[in-house]
């Protein structure tokens, strides 16, 4: 049985327990959303994953690394240095979206050293093969896609990104309104072009059926695609965006009638004030399916720090409801990312969710904050490191602009205004409740 079957059959499975007891969620509680497809808990049956994680309503908002090769950075080594980095930075998961090299092998590699959730875009694959094999990804069956979809399934991924809502007429509403930036999805734009070309539709679509055979049989999670998500602010909750979502509602009711878990991706570039209102549009149109979001970025003139215009986006995102945030690196519309821009990406995406999770009331979140504003009043830099949620990054800055005071910061050194102001506090506070 799939997570989402056992649900319903009132069954308790070990991952549900373990989410439960960590996000300090009462199991009777999380049951009922997973039953009602609000939870999900991306885990492929064919994969020993160690630290499964939940994703959706009431729990804590979860962080996503992309990693993978290109064409021009084909090789494994840094990309598995990437999943180290992203993984003691904190990302709940890891999608690889390799296009170059043995993309096989990579995968392969990456379901064996990651102790968390995996995703790819079997597309990515599909189209790859083809392209280097006939020269044009126009050139690929149906069957070729399908093909590596269950291949994929097989080798353990936990959940895939399948563009489905990508239609003949979601692209034609795209055409008639027009756009600054028209397809910024690779995979929207690889179905796209194979639509077109060979006039025909989504066999995502049309296929669907087949689609969730594959993922009942191997527990996979559907990640309903925006292959139209908007790659600018002023394509942002256009006609195509809003057609497409309108679909993967209808697809998301499918896929829990087949016992399928699904979860819906969002856009992409936003501007603030469209945010919320996008968020309250999904949740309404895939009846509560938890949201998986890009960003949003804010703002499209900021390259080199997407992850900040991303993460602004992400906290308003993740306030609205929006229950996993793919991080943006600052090499996002520059090129491949390092090791450290991973690191700044998976931090910046954490922030935002955080800072979510503080105003949801979810379990431990504003205790967290609380613990570092005491250790901070208690000049107490050991305790301070050890609650960072980067301790890295803070130590180092710490021990670089080091002052000769073991207690202070080299910022107002001597003198440190709770210092400063402690010994008359104090002295106040004693003399009103008469010890002096």
């Amino acid at each position: 049985m799939t997570q989402l079957e056992s649900a319903r059959a009132g069954k308790l499975t070990p991952e549900m327990k373990l989410i439960a007891e960590n996000e300090r969620v009462d199991a009777g509680v999380l049951l009922d959303r997973i039953a009602a497809g609000r939870v999900v808990i991306p885990k492929n049956v064919n994969r020993d994953q160690r630290s499964p994680r939940g994703i959706g309503e009431g729990l804590r908002v979860k962080v996503n690394a992309n990693i993978g090769t290109s064409a021009d950075f084909p090789d494994l080594e840094p990309e598995l240095e990437k999943l180290q980095a992203a993984l003691e930075t904190g990302a709940d998961a890891v999608m690889d979206l390799s296009t170059g090299g043995d993309i096989v092998a990579i995968r392969k590699e990456i379901l064996a050293r990651c102790p968390v959730q995996v995703g790819t875009v079997p597309i990515y694959e599909a189209a790859v093969s083809i392209i280097e094999e006939k020269g044009s990804v126009v050139d690929m069956t149906e069957d070729d896609l399908f093909a590596c979809i269950e291949r994929q399934a097989r080798e353990g991924v936990d959940f895939i990104t399948v563009h489905c809502g990508v239609t003949r007429e979601s692209i034609s509403r795209l055409q008639k309104e027009g756009r600054v930036t028209d397809v910024v999805s690779r995979g929207g734009a690889f179905l796209t072009c194979w639509m077109l070309a060979n006039e025909t539709e989504n066999p995502l679509y049309t296929r669907y059926d087949d689609l969730l055979e594959i993922a009942r049989e191997h527990d996979v999670t559907l990640s309903l695609g925006d292959g139209l998500r908007p790659g600018s602010i002023a394509d942002a909750t256009d006609r195509a965006q809003v057609q497409e979502l309108i679909i993967l509602g209808e697809l998301v009711q499918r896929a829990r009638e087949a016992g399928v878990q699904a979860m819906v991706e969002g856009p992409g570039h936003v501007p603030l004030d469209q945010i919320a209102a996008n968020i309250t549009l999904q949740k309404r149109l895939c009846d509560g399916a938890p949201f998986y979001v890009l960003g949003p970025l804010v703002t499209d003139v900021a390259p080199g720090y997407d992850h900040i215009t991303s993460a602004i986006g992400g906290a308003v995102a993740a306030m609205a409801g929006a229950d996993f945030l793919c991080y943006v690196t600052p090499t996002e519309h520059l090129g491949l990312p390092t090791t450290a821009d991973v690191r700044e990406g998976v931090i910046a995406a954490r922030i935002a969710g955080h800072a979510a999770d503080i105003v949801k009331g979810v379990p431990g979140a504003a205790e967290w904050d609380r613990e570092m504003s005491q250790a901070r009043k208690a000049l107490d830099w050991k305790r301070q490191m050890e609650l960072a949620i980067d301790p890295v990054k803070a130590r180092v800055l710490r021990e670089k602009r080091t002052t000769t005071s073991e207690e202070a910061c080299s910022m107002c050194s001597s003198y440190c205004a709770m210092k400063v102001v402690e010994e008359y506090l104090d002295s106040r506070k004693n003399a009103k409740q008469g010890i002096l």
